[in-house]
């Protein structure tokens, strides 16, 4: 979160020295001039297929991860995600952990919960606008256009647009979060045809925690060569799931694999002076395998594999041949057309 949020609040302030009467500005969308800069790089309207190869390298780029991984984009680098845990983040330290928040939202509305509340809703609203300026950052000047937002002599289109940003950063990263995963977004739908049973994603071993229960200390479980499983049933995994969902009832399209449940169980194992690893990345494959009491495939042979081999090859093929194109480009084309019907 914190290296995303750094890269996109940070980046329109970095500058780039291209010379007398061109923009210092590292990486600017110049609509107005039609062109597009990049560091060292400038890319006019006829030069498109550069951004085109870029967004094919960007697809590209998620059926690899995704077909390794599993839902890593969507756990570690949407901007849905990452500004969902910012709020979360913001939420925690106003109103407390977990349980405080349940029992300030079960708590009447008395001055104290007005306090916090308005207090949260405030923070998260300066989150917002922050976010929205900074993406107008990118297509003008930074410095100039922070100064004429604050003394009102902006573009109204510059505005609108912070204003329109602003709402929707509010709205979905403080209250409808999760949501807009499950309902609005197309990816869960289309990744299930980039995952086989090669692919690492969260799970939990059942034939290791079942059946879950409490047990007492020093008692046997399944780790041990017992008969009760080392799931305690302590919920810890469903508590801290942004998505609100039990990976104990097997893989869902809602779980984004942020591995947080991975995180819970691990602190509850080493509690309870277990085997960490009841909840962890592993692929269908790895389950079968140690059912049979089989150990779990190496790492590498789940991510080289002939699925993941062609997207790579795709995507650096088309990554070298931008780059081929980008050197190889003449610094500037002349044309010159005659004039076929010259007026009399």
């Amino acid at each position: 979160m914190g290296i995303a949020l750094a890269i996109y609040y940070i980046t329109p302030w970095i500058r780039w020295d291209r010379g007398p009467n061109l923009p210092d500005q590292a990486v600017l969308v110049d609509i107005a001039n039609r062109r597009f800069f990049f560091f060292m790089v400038e890319i006019w309207p006829h030069e498109f297929y550069f951004i085109a190869g870029l967004l094919i390298m960007a697809g590209l780029g998620l059926f690899l991860f995704t077909s390794a991984y599993g839902r890593v984009w969507c756990g570690y680098a949407c901007p849905q995600t990452v500004w969902t845990d910012l709020f979360i983040q913001t939420e925690r330290w106003i109103e407390g952990d977990r349980n405080a928040r349940v029992r300030l939202w079960n708590a009447k509305w008395d001055a104290r919960k007005w306090r916090l509340r308005l207090t949260k809703w405030v923070v998260w609203l300066l989150i917002a606008v922050l976010t929205g300026g900074a993406w107008v950052f990118y297509f003008t000047d930074a410095p100039t256009l922070l100064r004429n937002l604050l003394t009102g002599n902006a573009h109204p289109v510059a505005y609108t647009t912070i204003a329109i940003l602003t709402a929707t950063t509010f709205v979905f990263g403080g209250f409808m979060r999760e949501q807009i995963c499950i309902y609005a977004c197309p990816w869960p739908r289309i990744q299930a045809a980039m995952m086989d049973e090669n692919t690492l994603t969260v799970a939990y071993r059942d034939w290791r925690g079942e059946p879950r229960g409490k047990i007492h200390k020093d008692e046997p479980t399944r780790s041990d060569g017992g008969l009760k499983g080392d799931c305690i049933d302590c919920m810890a995994c469903v508590n801290v799931c942004p998505m609100g969902i039990d990976i104990r009832d097997g893989q869902q399209l809602e779980c984004i694999t942020c591995a947080l449940c991975i995180d819970a169980c691990d602190e509850v194992m080493d509690k309870i002076g277990k085997p960490r690893g009841l909840i962890d990345y592993m692929a269908l494959q790895d389950e079968t395998n140690e059912r049979a009491g089989q150990p779990p495939k190496p790492l590498l042979r789940h991510v080289l594999r002939p699925r993941t081999l062609l997207y790579f090859t795709l995507w650096a093929g088309i990554g070298v041949a931008l780059v081929v194109a980008l050197f190889l480009r003449s610094p500037f084309d002349l044309n010159v057309t005659p004039v076929r019907n010259p007026l009399s």
